[in-house]
């Protein structure tokens, strides 16, 4: 029931855009795919350019905080060793 509500509304989408297309010329679709290309390259050469730029800002740095790594405590139990009956467990 639902699949065939979903399948009528793509087929009358697809039916659409087929009858819209179908009207532009070879020409203007040369034209719509190279304005389209230009657009969105020019929109992601912005983003990238833009994101590089407001990463050296003193907003971005506060933003991501880097932070150094914590030495590892470590759990100092004395175990009985088969060879060493006396354990010094000493890490530092």
């Amino acid at each position: 029931m639902i699949k065939d509500k979903l399948t009528a509304v793509r087929d009358w989408v697809e039916d659409g855009l087929r009858s819209l297309l179908g009207q532009i010329t070879p020409d203007g679709r040369i034209i719509i795919i190279l304005v389209m290309l230009f657009v969105f390259g020019a929109g992601s050469i912005y983003m990238t350019v833009s994101s590089i730029y407001n990463m050296g800002k003193k907003s971005g740095q506060e933003q991501m905080q880097i932070e150094h790594i914590k030495r590892l405590e470590l759990e100092h139990t004395q175990k009985t060793d088969s060879i060493n009956q006396i354990n010094r467990f000493d890490y530092e």
